[in-house]
């Protein structure tokens, strides 16, 4: 699938957002990519998926590790084009843990799938659980790359390979440096559809 067709898929789902947003990363972005709102339709779900499996598939996972809420549902597609487990960690008191009787070992092959990547902290966080399980961190990646590097990698420092589906640059600012705060702008969290103040 080509950049244009994918971006395709967002705008048709309404997917590509404008506003003033407060992203994961605690930084404000004018633009943001809902990337569940184009997952709800199992037929896009299952192709991204696809798609990310073929671009990992050399990378010989044994199981899929997504940080919760976002990289679950692209996070259980790859894992079904690969043939192996899915598995999500979720927060608790702050900090990322594996819970709900998920496991890892020293035999696992982890690959780390996200939805979207603006820091790569959430990756980060996530590959710190698989690597404090004892597994092995084989790869990471993400069906957008909103890094701001052409490749991801150079801005990610994941120290493992990465690949994304779409690479976008959408603009990010420190809070007490946004030109939309500064214009008294409303701040929204989407996930949450919440009005910040």
């Amino acid at each position: 699938m080509s950049r244009e067709a994918l971006l395709d898929i967002f705008r048709r789902s309404g997917a590509l957002l404008e506003g003033h947003f407060r992203l994961t990363s605690g930084l404000h972005s004018p633009g943001y990519l809902q990337c569940a709102v184009v997952l709800q339709h199992p037929a896009h779900a299952e192709a991204l998926g696809r798609q990310l499996a073929d671009k990992t598939r050399a990378l010989r996972p044994t199981v899929v590790l997504s940080p919760a809420l976002g990289g679950i549902v692209i996070g259980q597609e790859v894992a079904r084009a690969l043939g192996v487990r899915a598995i999500f960690a979720e927060r608790q008191d702050e900090a990322m843990m594996l819970r709900r009787g998920f496991t890892l070992g020293e035999t696992d092959r982890v690959l780390v799938i996200e939805d979207v990547v603006t820091t790569g902290g959430s990756t980060r966080e996530t590959m710190q659980v698989a690597k404090a399980s004892g597994a092995q961190v084989v790869g990471a990646a993400s069906i957008v790359d909103r890094s701001g590097s052409s490749t991801g990698q150079a801005a990610l420092q994941l120290g493992v390979p990465f690949q994304s589906l779409l690479t976008i640059e959408l603009a990010t600012y420190e809070p007490d440096k946004c030109p939309l705060c500064a214009q008294g702008l409303p701040v929204v969290k989407p996930g949450s559809r919440a009005v910040l103040t």
